[in-house]
C-alpha cells in the first residue's frame, strides 16, 4: 500500500496541477468538493485500470503479487470499482475489511472474499 501511496501523490500531483490550471481554482473555492471528487476519480481510475488490465499495480508488480477472480481470470470493471468501493469504505471504517484477514481462515481481505477475488504471489523468475 505504501508503494502504491508513493505513485498516487506523483499521479494525483499532476492531475491536480491540471485541473488547477484548467479551472483557475483558486479563483472558485466552491470548486472545492468537485476538486475532491475529481480525484477520488483518478485513484478509482489508476486502481481499476491495473487490477482490469493486467491484475497488477505497478506496486504489486515490484512485490511479485496479482489479483485474480478465483478461476484465475483478470477483474470485471464493475468488480473492480466494486473492490476499490469496498476497501474505501473499509479504509473508514479503521482497516476493517483488511483487519479480517487476520482472522480469515485463508488471510484474505474482506473485500476479496466478497468478491471472490484474491491476491496469488508470483513465482520469481
Amino acid at each position: 500500500m505504501t508503494y502504491d501511496a508513493l505513485l498516487m501523490v506523483a499521479v494525483l500531483f499532476i492531475t491536480g496541477f491540471a485541473f488547477i490550471y484548467a479551472t483557475n481554482f483558486p479563483q472558485h473555492p466552491g470548486l472545492l468538493p468537485i476538486f475532491r471528487l475529481y480525484l477520488l476519480a483518478i485513484i478509482a481510475a489508476y486502481f481499476c485500470w491495473f487490477w482490469c488490465k493486467s491484475g497488477q499495480t505497478l506496486a504489486m508488480k515490484t512485490w511479485r503479487i496479482r489479483l485474480e477472480n478465483h478461476d484465475g481470470s483478470l477483474l470485471s470493471f464493475p468488480n473492480a470499482l466494486l473492490r476499490f468501493t469496498l476497501v474505501l469504505i473499509g479504509l473508514a471504517l479503521a482497516g476493517i475489511t483488511f483487519w479480517w484477514a487476520l482472522l480469515d481462515e485463508n488471510g484474505q481481505f474482506l473485500h476479496d472474499r466478497l468478491l471472490k477475488s484474491r491476491l496469488v504471489a508470483l513465482a520469481k523468475r
